[in-house]
């Protein structure tokens, strides 16, 4: 574990997700809404193993292409319900959406989400939610770490 990492990280447990492009191309993304490690620093290690060999998406990565990854460590902040899509910026906040057992969840600022109703369009569709359908709405800020 490296030292240089923020103490709370130690001591905090948080939802985190790691994400891995290469060449400014999604290449693996793994998170956990709630956290399942002892901290967030253990928290960090377990999804990054996973974004680079498991997610379903992408065959895993190579060691040949390690010197051409750019990865992206979000720590979520805890959730807030709220009562409307007026209460969410794209720009600053994630989104989870919840209808009965589905669950969506969707990063704040992502490139190609510019609309509120576009970030939840894609959280409704990570989670298989139909796009009339009524959702519970949260929202959540990350701390973004390059």
């Amino acid at each position: 574990m490296p030292s240089s990492l923020p103490k709370n990280f130690y001591k905090e447990k948080r939802g985190v997700f790691v994400s891995i492009h290469e060449f400014s191309k999604l290449r693996g993304c793994i998170g956990t809404i709630k956290p399942f490690q002892l901290n967030i620093a253990d928290e960090i290690v377990n999804n990054a193993i996973s974004a680079c060999s498991q997610d379903p998406r992408f065959e895993p990565i190579a060691k040949e292409e390690l010197p051409y990854l750019d990865i992206t460590v979000d720590v979520l902040s805890p959730f807030e319900k709220i009562s409307s899509k007026e209460e969410l910026d794209p720009k600053k906040y994630g989104v989870i959406v919840i209808k009965d057992s589905r669950e969506g969840l969707l990063l704040p600022d992502l490139k190609g989400i510019d609309t509120v109703d576009e970030q939840i369009k894609v959280a409704k569709r990570k989670a298989r939610i139909a796009l009339e359908e009524e959702v519970e709405l949260y929202r959540f800020e990350t701390m973004r770490h390059l």
